[in-house]
């Protein structure tokens, strides 16, 4: 039976220069290597590249440093690479890896994907969106980047025109390995269960190690953190797989981290939403089957929507940070006094330079818990890491706060360091929205040769159509009730998606679930993230994940504008499920031993 061999290679833009290296080695080697480059997050900068060099905009990285150095073994291993590291500019990306190849004499066909960069139909999509999706806010003013997520069909076409290294913009993430799947199985636009399945492997593969026990609740169960291996699928024909890493390497395979990365950024695991297909992975079923291999079956699927998602980043200021450590007696009081002291002198710096006030201002202090709210414990800690940040519509208004900032080393707190920290970064917003698949062409050139990508329809998705399983029940009550945390019964994963995050609780053992969801529910959740929205109850939609026995909630409007806006610690929700796993749960004694 044919198993198709995919390598997840890198997660973010600055990921490991280890992985393609340790993945080329693996036995037998991968079949494709996918790079994920693309997230909300860089998609400002790729942004600004490309405004100030119309020959950047994209991920050098892919050539410099994960191509070049193992080119050879490449070559040798006939290993194909799939990666969306063109970002805004994916002609100049192949362009650039075209020329690299010529110089070094080999012969490799470079593919890219077009169609998802917008920017020069704005006035068009104006009218398509003349509001964000979920905010309400309206069109920005000026934009720096419009671009729609694009599926995975257009990879699989270049592969079947011969292409080697595929460069795609922005698309969906887990496309990168639904592509190679496509072309290798022969899957049409119909086939929406293994579309489905297909996706979760991408997904499962698309964050690295994640997968293979990077950022795992039990972390002391992890080895090798030094050479954590990268994730491999075996993939058959109906979609099935396994999670696998290259034997040798540091890192986990459990049904802990593979469940984990699955509800990782998802908000409805009964209707993740993608260009390709809308999946439903509520029933996936996740099985130990050997050592550093866990089988990912029943992913089932539903016909794909007629929109593509869009996102569209535009300018929204700049920020100065001055951060500090003070240590010391009265450590954490010293610290607060400090970073409020120096907001309210750049106020009045602002005032005598008539820059305007302030968008924002914040002052945090690592070590004393300010991230967990009301929730911290306080601690009569005696080192303490300050920051204080503000947010101006002008760049001089920042880095006039961060020159000043300098003076408190010795103005101010006794205990003062000279660990001192200053960064002035330009702040992008991000404007989502739905954009007709119809009006998009989406096209693939290959070898310097254009093709139209082939266009599939789609149809409007009701998520209140679906049947919702429902909520566990058989909690039952005896005379050796006891209270423990939730890491106990459970593993947790977070992270944002704009400007919510998803956080998961995943039973170690199916019995422990009634008694999580009895004393875990929306309520609960509200309550302990109500801290992020200024002590107002938050929505929290709950779904219900029986294949592996999870529950996920979403927090809504509870990130502070997002990653590229928040000024928090956590500004990416990566710590959430920590907080949440300290929820005390009512089980009968007998069960946890």
């Amino acid at each position: 039976m044919k198993t198709v061999r995919i390598g997840g290679a890198s997660s973010y833009y600055t990921d490991s220069t280890t992985s393609v290296p340790q993945l080329l080695k693996a036995d037998p080697c991968p079949h494709y290597l996918m790079f994920d480059f693309m997230s909300e997050g860089t998609i400002g900068s790729m942004a600004r590249s490309m405004a100030s060099d119309p020959d950047g905009g994209y991920a050098r990285d892919l050539m410099t440093i994960h191509i070049a150095g193992s080119l050879h073994d490449i070559v040798a291993k006939k290993v194909k690479l799939i990666a969306n590291a063109g970002g805004m500019n994916p002609k100049g990306c192949a362009e650039a890896i075209e020329a690299m190849l010529k110089e070094r004499g080999v012969a490799l066909k470079v593919a890219y994907v077009d169609g998802d960069n917008l920017l020069a139909r704005e006035a068009e999509v104006r009218k398509i969106a003349p509001t964000e999706m979920f905010s309400g806010e309206p069109f920005p003013e000026k934009v720096d980047s419009i671009n729609v997520y694009l599926g995975a069909f257009p990879i699989a076409q270049a592969l079947a025109e011969g292409a080697d290294i595929v460069v795609t913009g922005r698309c969906a993430d887990s496309a990168l390995g639904l592509g190679p799947l496509i072309h290798e199985f022969g899957w049409k636009a119909d086939e929406w269960d293994k579309l489905s399945a297909g996706t979760l492997v991408g997904h499962l593969l698309e964050c690295g190690c994640q997968v293979t026990g990077g950022t795992f609740t039990d972390w002391e169960d992890v080895p090798g953190w030094e050479d954590v291996g990268f994730p491999i699928a075996d993939v058959s024909a109906d979609g099935s797989a396994v999670i696998t890493k290259a034997e040798g390497t540091g890192g986990l395979v459990s049904v802990g981290t593979v469940a984990e990365q699955l509800l990782y950024e998802v908000s409805d695991p009964q209707a993740y939403i993608v260009a390709d297909v809308v999946c439903d992975w509520s029933g996936v079923t996740l099985r130990q089957v050997g050592e550093n291999r866990v089988s990912v079956s029943n992913a089932r699927g539903y016909p794909a929507t007629d929109t593509y998602k869009g996102v569209i980043s535009y300018e929204a200021g700049w920020r100065g940070s001055y951060s500090q450590v003070i240590i010391g007696m009265d450590a954490v009081r010293k610290a607060q006094r400090q970073g409020e002291a120096l907001v309210e002198r750049g106020r009045r710096l602002l005032r005598g330079s008539n820059l305007g006030e302030f968008l924002r201002t914040d002052v945090d202090l690592v070590g004393a818990e300010t991230a967990y709210g009301p929730h911290g414990r306080a601690a009569d800690v005696r080192e303490v890491f300050m920051r204080a940040s503000v947010d101006h519509k002008e760049k001089a208004g920042v880095e006039l706060y961060c020159r000043e900032a300098l003076a408190s080393t010795s103005a101010m707190a006794v205990g003062s360091t000279a660990t001192i920290s200053v960064a002035i970064t330009p702040l992008s917003k991000l404007f989502l929205f739905l954009m007709p698949k119809s009006a998009v062409e989406v096209s693939i050139v290959v070898a310097g040769k254009r093709m139209a990508a082939p266009q599939y329809g789609g149809q409007r998705f009701d998520p209140a159509a679906l049947v919702r399983p429902a909520p566990p029940s058989g909690a039952e009550t005896s005379d050796d009730m006891t209270e423990v945390p939730l890491i106990k019964l459970a593993w947790g994963r977070s992270g944002d998606k704009g400007n919510l995050f998803n956080v998961a609780a995943i039973a170690r053992r199916p019995e422990y679930v009634p008694y999580i969801r009895a004393s875990l529910d929306a309520q609960v959740v509200a309550d302990r993230y109500a801290f992020l929205c200024d002590g107002v109850q938050p929505k929290v939609s709950t779904f219900e994940v029986p294949g592996f026995h999870a529950v996920n909630f979403v927090v809504h409007a509870s990130m502070d504008g997002g990653i590229l806006m928040s000024p928090r610690i956590d500004n990416a929700a990566k710590g959430m499920a920590q907080q949440l796993l300290e929820t005390p749960i009512k089980v009968p004694a007998a069960l946890v031993g």
